[in-house]
């Protein structure tokens, strides 16, 4: 006797359950999400997303890479870049000197002396028609109101002068 009961209470229980999942939701829930849509190239939609093409040069594949120049000497590497109020490179930081980032000095140099190419597909190269020395001797880049990059020598305090390497 006590067996039929419990297996009617069980399956009460679960219909139950059942019930309340198919139940309509409370009036002031939010509506569920609807499904996405992938994103398409519609051409109302150009201005906002832009699809990658194989010309095109990121940042993560340009940070890090070695510069080179005429001698195709490894002369430093791109450690940052600056973009202006329009979104275009207004200066390349090249770290220079330390020993795997550590100690590094970080230049800015002008967008017109640093040619970027590709050795293949997948690689980046960036050459500039200078020497290390020529680098080294160039006036240290300070970032305004951060940290430099990790390895970079610290600025000065305000008024005092850069220690020379």
């Amino acid at each position: 006797m006590r067996t039929p009961l419990l297996a009617s209470a069980l399956l009460l229980a679960g219909l139950a359950a059942a019930a309340a999942q198919t139940a309509s939701p409370p009036p002031n829930a939010p509506a569920a999400p609807a499904p996405g849509q992938p994103a398409t190239m519609a051409d109302n939609l150009r201005p906002t997303f832009v699809a990658q093409t194989p010309d095109d040069m990121v940042a993560s594949k340009l940070i890090g890479a070695s510069v080179t120049n005429a001698a195709n000497d490894t002369i430093g590497q791109i450690a940052d870049f600056v973009l202006d109020q329009k979104g275009s490179v207004k200066a390349w930081i090249i770290g220079v000197g330390g020993f795997l980032g550590i100690g590094s000095k970080y230049v800015a140099v002008d967008p017109s002396v640093l040619k970027l190419d590709r050795t293949d597909d997948k690689t980046l190269q960036a050459r500039i028609d200078t020497t290390k020395d020529q680098l080294k001797a160039a006036p240290e880049y300070i970032y305004l109101g951060k940290e430099p990059p990790k390895g970079a020598a610290s600025a000065p305090p305000a008024g005092e002068p850069a220690a020379k390497p």
